[in-house]
């Protein structure tokens, strides 16, 4: 009977319980629910879009290697415009804008790289196509745009390159004394191995030493 009592003042008191918290506790448990079912389906979507971006990136690459330039241009438009947030697009960027380069699309090679400039989320690709954007300002004499893109820092692998580009544009000035320091920066920045260094100094032995002019 005892034992009996003792049950009934526990069930009681986890009934006064529930009566002051249980609407507390049912919503926490619909919340936790919730967020975990969101953050399962936001995975699966994020797989199937990835997947789906991976078979178009593949597609570009088939167009690319057959030189289909116009199949090339909607692929990239596409990937853009529906998975604009993985990294396909970003790749698939860059090539659309090496084909449409080779094939003599200056403009459709600049709406490529400016999208990923702006849009990319990696920073090595953002690099890359602001080193490819630059030489087609450069190209087009357009160079303090192109000094405008190659300012600031770059990722490790590509600071070589763009001091490189930014010696180029400047020469293209006659700015001369500028180039020698801008080639001079790239091969600091530049791995002694790399054979790249072999042109930047080519570049710097054709300018030649400093002249008193330039001190």
């Amino acid at each position: 009977m005892a034992y009996d009592l003792e049950e009934q003042e526990q069930l009681a008191t986890l009934k006064d319980w529930w009566k002051k918290y249980g609407n507390l506790v049912t919503w926490l448990l619909i919340i936790i629910l919730a967020s975990y079912a969101a953050w399962t389906g936001w995975n699966k979507y994020q797989q199937s879009q990835s997947m789906q971006a991976s078979q178009l990136y593949q597609e570009l690459q088939r167009a690319v290697q057959a030189k289909d330039s116009a199949k090339v241009q909607r692929a990239a438009a596409d990937m853009q415009s529906k998975f604009g947030n993985t990294a396909y697009a970003e790749m698939g960027a860059l090539a659309a804008a090496k084909s449409a380069f080779d094939a003599n699309d200056l403009k459709a090679a600049k709406t490529h790289l400016q999208w990923l400039i702006a849009e990319g989320k990696e920073e090595e690709y953002k690099a890359l196509a602001k080193i490819r954007l630059s030489g087609i300002l450069l190209d087009e004499k357009a160079f303090d745009e192109g000094l405008k893109l190659l300012s600031g820092d770059f990722p490790a692998s590509y600071a070589a390159v763009a001091a490189d580009r930014r010696g180029d544009i400047f020469l293209a000035q006659s700015k001369i004394q500028d180039a020698r320091t801008a080639y001079q920066a790239a091969l600091e920045k530049m791995d002694e191995r790399n054979p790249g260094r072999q042109l930047i100094q080519i570049k710097l032995d054709a300018i030649g030493a400093p002249a008193k002019s330039d001190a």
